[in-house]
């Protein structure tokens, strides 16, 4: 027989975590069984309950008369739901009735077009910035003053210049994605050992060469890890964005979900948001990975 102590760290956190997802779907089940109404088990009582109709004749005692369902929905209704939603997930049967298929695509396209954009104005700003103490102190004010808002507050503006909820679903992105890609990018770029940069100016190598070999390199965890946060911060901002815009994205079928109070569909969508969400987050994490620097 196999002693706990001798199973390695990962198993037991397998262990762990399958007794964390039995135990929640035993206290999810006995929170959602059906309600009974029984008869009386007093003879006199449940003559009563019979005489005034609130009951038929000859219901034993103690019988169960009724079985009201909870409206939370049960762990077997979701199953049957979460089957019923990815048998058949591409289907398209107008604007508010699409597969969830589509649906994620739709908000996978959003995100990553936003993110794009975001990368390609972050990491070249971020570049100039950690290699220019100028340039830093010139632009970090606005930086500092534009990084604290909502990127939902940025949603009025963008839908009254751009005039499209879908572009302005994607600039919402755009605007959320670009700080933390931004603020990592000038910090792995500065806290590049000098000794280097110097003897590259010394060696009269180019700045396009010293950025390819030595600085970007260097800095590339940093820049990952920016890029990491982003992606989380932007699939977060998509649910909500796609929430006010309506149309088309998984936030709109959450929402669209809720104002048909379908609450099992919304659970469905929510636990489908945070898988999705962790996948995007493991590519990163193998790309960080991949590109971590030892001197």
């Amino acid at each position: 027989m196999i002693k706990l102590n001798q199973l390695s760290t990962q198993t037991k956190a397998y262990l762990i975590t399958a007794l964390l997802v039995l135990g929640v779907l035993g206290v999810w089940h006995l929170s959602t069984l059906p309600t009974s109404i029984t008869a009386p088990t007093d003879p006199i009582a449940l003559e009563y309950e019979v005489l005034m109709g609130n009951i038929p004749e000859h219901t034993p005692a103690g019988a169960i008369i009724t079985s009201t369902e909870t409206e939370f929905p049960s762990p077997k209704r979701f199953a049957a739901t979460a089957i019923e939603h990815l048998s058949d997930p591409f289907y398209d049967k107008g604007l508010n009735d699409k597969g969830i298929g589509i649906q994620l695509g739709y908000s996978i396209m959003r995100v990553l077009l936003g993110f794009v954009l975001a990368m390609m104005v972050a990491i070249p700003l971020g570049y100039l910035l950690g290699i220019s103490r100028v340039m830093n102190k010139a632009v970090s004010p606005f930086v500092q003053l534009l990084k604290p808002i909502s990127p939902l507050a940025w949603m009025p503006i963008a839908l009254y210049t751009i005039k499209d909820s879908n572009l302005s679903s994607i600039f919402v992105i755009f605007i959320c994605s670009i700080w933390p890609m931004l603020t990592n990018t000038a910090f792995g770029v500065a806290n590049v050992r000098r000794e280097w940069l110097n003897v590259a100016k010394t060696l009269e190598v180019s700045p396009l060469t010293t950025a390819r070999k030595i600085v970007l390199p260097a800095a590339a965890p940093t820049i990952i890890t920016g890029m990491r946060i982003s992606m989380g911060i932007a699939w977060l901002v998509i649910v909500a964005a796609e929430m006010l815009v309506g149309g088309t994205g998984i936030g709109y079928f959450v929402w669209n979900q809720w104002n048909n109070l379908s609450i099992v569909n919304v659970i469905f969508a929510v636990l489908l948001i945070g898988v999705v969400g962790w996948i995007l987050d493991w590519v990163f994490a193998l790309l960080q990975n991949k590109v971590s620097y030892t001197e």
